[in-house]
């Protein structure tokens, strides 16, 4: 039988889309220009969503957060004319780090399968 999804998850969804369009469209500031919306979180009552924004420069991503929360009540009158729904959220936008994290513990498996792999000169010369 298929999942159902709350009013928040499908809500939650049209802002993550809305919210691209609208960046793409809209914001004409290059540091928000390699910018993605990984997630949006939605209060039950649909009053506040925090959203997670990844950058494809790691450097701006703070930047990048601080001209969205400026921005915050632009993209919410953008949003309210975009959608149907009785409220618009509050929205706040956070740096989303899993995937600088992910990169990170990359590296580090890339770098100890490495070194696995290496052979070992220490042993070779112990046993001559």
């Amino acid at each position: 039988m298929p999942r159902e999804f709350s009013r928040s998850d499908r809500m939650a969804e049209q802002l993550r889309r809305e919210l691209a369009e609208i960046i793409h469209d809209e914001i004409k500031d290059p540091r928000v220009s390699f910018l993605s919306f990984t997630e949006v979180r939605m209060s039950r009552d649909l009053s506040h969503a925090v959203v997670y924004c990844s950058v494809l420069d790691a450097q701006q991503l703070h930047e990048s957060i601080e001209i969205l929360n400026r921005a915050a009540g632009f993209i919410r009158k953008s949003i309210g004319r975009r959608i149907r729904a009785r409220i618009v959220p509050t929205l706040k936008f956070v740096a989303d780090e899993s995937i600088i994290r992910g990169a990170a513990m990359d590296d580090l498996i890339s770098e100890a399968i490495a070194s696995d792999r290496k052979p070992d000169d220490d042993t070779d010369s112990e046993s001559d």
